[in-house]
């Protein structure tokens, strides 16, 4: 593979915007659930225990929503009013009345009363609740998993099933080790690693990725070519942190970066470090 000097520029100008659906599998049916909610003006204790019954995390979940409460703070509340003896559902079987006695305590009953009863429609409150909480950590996870899946994909097509390791601890120069998302052909002594990172908001975890590609850059050997795969449009508000790792590049420290709209590159220079370090598919390996 042919050493380039990359420019910060030429990369910022193929970022492209990592769009992913808020709304996973628990947030769908938490919705659903909560449009089943008779709509009355007031509400009682039985319709607390109605929310748990079915199944009780979902109940939470949704009792969490009409209470504007994060998990964290929910939590917190929970264990101090309820006392020892934990708050799932098995706290919840074993003493009931007391249970829902303390999401009265705090305020359960007026707020599904007030929230249901608000115009025009109360599931959109909710739901917008629900993205701008868990549906903002969802896209976050999405946008993270989506890229490392493309990256991964392109990598199984030039070396098979079973020619690389993902998500693992690599050994590196000297038995140093450092984590990453791609060993190839496996993390016991890896001929190429690969790490990315996807970014739809801005904050310390994209400045936090410094840090772990300095690790991989200090655990790998020398002669072990580091590929960085990273996307999103909020990296034109963190220039200074995206110049860093274009710097580290231009040092030699990462042989290149790439972003999804340099996908085709990707799988070139992977085919070409593929005959050039004579790394054999095995068995297992070959599709």
């Amino acid at each position: 593979m042919r050493a380039v000097i990359q420019e910060l520029d030429a990369i910022v100008a193929s970022l492209s915007p990592l769009d992913v659906d808020w709304m996973d599998e628990t947030a769908g049916s938490a919705i659903a659930r909560l449009k089943t909610v008779p709509i009355k003006e007031t509400y009682s204790s039985e319709d607390i225990a109605d929310l748990l019954d079915e199944d009780f995390e979902e109940g939470i979940l949704c009792a969490r929503l009409f209470l504007a409460l994060s998990k964290d703070s929910m939590t917190e509340r929970l264990r101090s009013m309820l006392g020892p003896g934990g708050i799932g559902s098995t706290r919840f079987a074993r003493d009931r009345a007391r249970f829902v006695e303390v999401l009265e305590e705090l305020g359960l009953l007026e707020k599904m009363g007030a929230t249901i009863n608000y115009q025009p429609v109360w599931s959109d409150i909710l739901a917008e609740r629900l993205r701008s909480g868990r549906g903002s950590a969802i896209q976050g996870q999405k946008r993270g998993r989506g890229l490392e899946d493309f990256a991964e994909k392109i990598v199984e097509q030039v070396f098979g099933k079973g020619g690389y390791e993902t998500r693992c601890t690599f050994v590196g120069a000297e038995g140093l080790t450092a984590k990453c998302d791609v060993a190839v052909p496996d993390r016991s002594r890896p001929q190429i690693v690969l790490e990315s990172k996807g970014y739809g908001a801005t904050g310390s975890k994209m400045t936090d990725i410094i840090g772990d590609l300095d690790a991989i850059i200090a655990a790998k050997r020398h002669d072990c070519p580091f590929l960085f795969v990273t996307d999103g449009l909020t990296w034109k508000s963190r220039l200074s942190d995206l110049r860093k790792i274009v710097h580290r590049q231009n040092q030699g420290k990462i042989t290149k970066v790439y972003t999804m709209e340099m996908g085709s590159e990707l799988f070139d220079d992977l085919t070409t470090l593929k005959a050039e370090l004579g790394i054999q598919q095995t068995k297992n390996s070959i599709a």
